[in-house]
């Protein structure tokens, strides 16, 4: 008897996991595609760009006489994973696809993993409604269902598996998902690539052999990396705060925003910024990029993201890091290509509270031989990254400089 239970427990999990990894892969193929095609139609017809007040507007009533809390995103999920309440709106799901895509569309600077979590996320919750699953075992799938989407977006799989269950409490990885998450991870990821979704393939760079001589480096780029990370998340927080505060109708934040981007964009001259920004983050991974590079796209997106348009952060994130990090290469003895391409992941590691996520991705996007040199950018952006992520509603098992000085002690005794 104890063993047929097991393995109908068994079975039964199989089964949901496979269920929410295919909605995550379906749903992030429907997506990619569509950004893909809006992207490249954006790209033959520059003037869109200066419809984005009316997009703006456009999202912002729709989420305003519609939305409900579905306009929390990411924050909503995390809030129902820690305190189960009441199933996802479903509606967060064309909400979010469409206010992404209308984003791209017109030209502004966001990024496209976050709306693949939010789309996964509500649809394994729909998954948990259907089959009238426990507290335990909703919060369970929405941990998979979570990092099913971003592992089918970026496709990383392996990052995917512990993206999930490392942002909902920061300093505590959440095991008890994993097999749930191995399963929707990967059938996400295996159904993007069945559907032969275009994804981005990033150059390979040059990975020397590592030398003690280059912690230091390694240690002060994280720190930088750490810094950056938390003045995107600061400034976009307290942007969002203060544009909410002075522009009391929601569908006029966007627009004014938009108006705001289509100036500053024209002031900038190169439209470098509008969309997601791929090219340059290919060619920050084979030239040296100028300092004003990262800042101009952590001001761009943190506008865009702040006056209510739709998107993620983690791709401008990886635009901030990787041209952050092949400026900051010219000041070591580590080749440029590979700190950028480590600022393509630390960045991301220190804002969105997620190191090990970040260093796995790392591996799948470059290579096993970046690994050690991963894990000391990441860990040192995450410790310098402050306790003010992108997303508010993580808790905290402990505070970063508890938890390094715990470490460091550690390291004492041996």
């Amino acid at each position: 008897m104890f063993n047929k239970f097991n393995l109908y427990k068994v079975s039964r999990w199989v089964f949901l996991s496979t269920l929410s990894g295919l909605m995550a892969g379906l749903s992030s193929a429907l997506f990619l595609t569509l950004l893909s095609h809006a992207t490249a139609y954006r790209k033959d017809h520059y003037e869109l760009i200066y419809f984005l007040p009316i997009a703006g507007f456009f999202i912002g009533l729709i989420y305003y006489k519609f939305a409900g809390e579905a306009e929390k995103g990411n924050n909503l999920i995390l809030d129902e994973i820690h305190s189960p309440k009441k199933v996802l709106p479903l509606r967060m799901v064309p909400f979010v696809l469409f206010g992404t895509i209308l984003t791209h569309l017109f030209g502004g600077s966001a990024g496209r993993e976050g709306t693949a979590v939010q789309m996964s996320g509500a649809l394994s919750d729909r998954i948990s409604h259907f089959f009238k699953l426990s507290k335990y075992e909703r919060r369970v799938l929405l941990i998979a269902g979570s990092g099913a989407g971003l592992g089918a977006a970026v496709s990383a799989p392996w990052a995917g598996v512990i993206f999930g269950m490392e942002i909902i409490t920061v300093g505590k990885l959440r095991l008890y998902a994993f097999f749930q998450c191995l399963i929707a991870s990967f059938i996400g990821y295996q159904t993007t690539h069945l559907l032969k979704v275009p994804h981005t393939l990033y150059l390979s760079v040059e990975i020397p052999t590592f030398h003690l001589q280059y912690l230091i480096y390694l240690i002060l780029f994280g720190i930088a990396f750490g810094v950056s990370a938390n003045l995107f998340s600061k400034t976009t927080h307290l942007l969002t705060k203060t544009i909410k505060r002075f522009i009391q109708y929601p569908p006029l934040r966007p627009f004014l925003g938009g108006l705001l981007i289509i100036g500053l964009y024209n002031i900038e001259g190169s439209f470098l910024y509008a969309g997601l920004g791929l090219e340059t983050i290919q060619t920050s991974l084979v030239q040296p990029m100028h300092w004003s590079v990262p800042l101009l796209k952590l001001i761009f997106t943190a506008l865009t993201l702040s006056f209510g348009f739709k998107g993620g952060e983690f791709t401008p994130l990886v635009f901030i890091g990787a041209t952050l990090g092949s400026f900051l290469g010219g000041f070591g003895p580590i080749p440029f290509e590979l700190v950028a391409a480590l600022g393509f992941v630390a960045v991301f590691a220190g804002a969105s509270n997620a190191p090990i996520a970040c260093i796995i991705m790392a591996i799948e996007t470059f290579g096993i031989q970046i690994a050690p040199y991963a894990f000391i950018a990441c860990y040192s952006s995450f410790y310098f990254s402050g306790h003010n992520g992108i997303y508010q509603s993580q808790r905290y098992f402990s505070k970063k400089h508890e938890r390094a000085l715990f470490f460091l002690k550690y390291l004492r005794k041996k």
